[in-house]
């Protein structure tokens, strides 16, 4: 039997807010446990929760950029269940009412070799306050319990099931974390747990509608761990189908060591929760004016940005796309290409996402923090557009600017002028090369004059090396055929 993949993921965004949601508590990751708890975070008799508005303005500011409708009026409830790291004995978060519904994000990813672009709908985002946190390592075989993170600010974003592969699910998860950062609510942090992922995953017979028994690995904080668990889920549920057994709704976690997924706790339902009003928080009323005053303090987002960069600067459709994948990378790109000239965009992008983007791989470095600048890089393609040196040549000067870390902005010719890079520009120097090239390769010469076109190749890459690279190749190739034909 075929089988089709269903997938969900349920994101947890951790808000760039400076305190709590309810409370005036700070957030910074790395406190001593149990320092940034007050008594509202625990609930204690007589405390009351105060909504934080730098929260409800985020998700507002997430509401608009995925095109969704911003509830102008929303409730809180109470998410009742027990465990230890979560004081109240209930999780104040949203239900019925949720502050922001629907809305879609739209994404490019390699398919079968192949481009393609997605847009997955989301179903709701709503805000609620994270749990504490269970500390099971040395503590002489007890558990710690950590509650700095309670009352931590969170929305919820949930997409519908239309996903149907792990290359998908990735693709997803770094399009919609790319956006939260871009729109500056979340520092998408994953190892700190700014950004987390719940995976609902279930297998169908292919050609059926409806949806299997989902189960759902809650907590992955890595694009790699929702690959791999989603892998051994899909392979899980499928062999245990196929041996006559029945999936069972559950919640299960990864073991990114054991390269498997386990049972954490049979799947709740809603009504398992007791979902009610917050009774000690009035409705969230958001006017009209509100939305707008948020709306028209939104930055460019990266659809419109990738529309713009294709009219500007003629890129196509999957350049625009990489290169609006962080708000950083944009931003280094429009500063290269405001030195180096719109009409060196290709260029441009081409070098972002080629020898940039391989040594930012190779090094670990994300384009904030490249050794290269945006104005040196941009002088580099300057010289390449100039003639001063060839493309080839180039890249052995974005090495040595690399391991420079210069703040020079002309490193680039200090360096083509200290290892005497110039591209031979001079006619007659170019001349007497092809010269001794064609005198040196007679059996190429009576190729190419026979018919054979591509003969010319070679004595290319002769003249080339008899120049240390060094030639200018359209001048070269230009001279070449020109003392051939006669």
């Amino acid at each position: 039997m075929q089988w089709e993949v269903v997938i969900g993921l349920e994101n947890h965004v951790q808000l760039t807010t400076n305190s709590k949601i309810f409370s005036g508590s700070a957030i910074r990751f790395g406190a001593e446990p149990n320092t940034q708890s007050s008594p509202v975070d625990l609930a204690l008799p007589g405390v009351l929760p105060v909504m934080n508005k730098g929260a409800v303005e985020r998700a507002i500011r997430f509401g608009l950029a995925v095109n969704a409708h911003i509830a102008p009026h929303s409730v809180f409830a109470r998410k009742n269940y027990f465990y230890p790291d979560l004081p109240k004995g209930y999780q104040i978060s949203q239900f019925a009412d949720p502050v922001v519904i629907g809305g879609q994000v739209s994404f490019g990813f390699e398919k079968d070799g192949k481009f393609e672009t997605r847009t997955i709908h989301l179903t709701r985002a709503h805000l609620e306050e994270d749990a504490g946190k269970s500390l099971h390592e040395d503590y002489a075989g007890m558990t710690g319990i950590d509650l700095n993170r309670a009352g931590t600010p969170l929305l919820e974003i949930v997409s519908e099931p239309e996903m149907r592969s792990a290359a998908e699910a990735v693709a997803y998860a770094k399009a919609l974390h790319s956006l939260v950062v871009w729109l500056g609510i979340c520092d998408g942090n994953m190892q700190e747990g700014s950004f987390r992922c719940d995976v609902n995953v279930s297998v169908r017979p292919l050609g059926t509608t409806e949806l299997g028994t989902r189960c759902e690995i809650k907590n992955l904080n890595s694009f790699r761990f929702i690959e791999e668990a989603v892998h051994y889920e899909v392979r899980r549920q499928i062999e245990l189908i196929e041996d006559g057994g029945k999936v069972v709704q559950a919640t299960r976690l990864w073991d990114p060591d054991r390269k498997e997924t386990r049972a954490m706790r049979t799947k709740e339902d809603a009504q398992d929760y007791r979902y009610f009003p917050d009774p000690d928080l009035p409705p969230l009323t958001i006017s009209p004016d509100w939305i707008a005053r948020i709306k028209a303090d939104m930055p460019e987002l990266p659809a419109a940005m990738r529309i713009r960069f294709a009219a500007d600067y003629g890129l196509a459709e999957y350049d625009a796309l990489i290169l609006t994948q962080s708000h950083q990378m944009a931003a280094y790109f429009e500063a290269v290409v405001a030195i180096a000239g719109k009409q060196n965009g290709k260029m441009a992008a081409n070098w972002l996402m080629g020898d940039v983007a391989s040594t930012l791989n190779r090094e670990n470095v994300d384009i904030a923090h490249a050794p290269v600048e945006a104005s040196q890089l941009a002088l580099l393609l300057v010289r390449i557009a100039d003639g001063t040196i060839s493309n080839k040549i180039a890249k052995e000067v974005f090495a040595a600017m690399w391991e420079a870390k210069s703040t020079d902005e002309k490193i680039a010719d200090l360096i083509i002028d200290q290892k005497g890079l110039r591209q031979i520009s001079d006619s007659g120097a170019l001349a007497s090369i092809v010269d001794e090239v064609l005198a040196a390769n007679a059996k190429s010469v009576e190729q190419y004059r026979a018919g054979k076109e591509a003969a010319i190749n070679a004595l290319i890459g002769q003249a080339m090396k008899a120049s240390k690279g060094k030639a200018n190749p359209a001048q070269l190739t230009e001279l070449l055929k020109k003392k051939l034909a006669g």
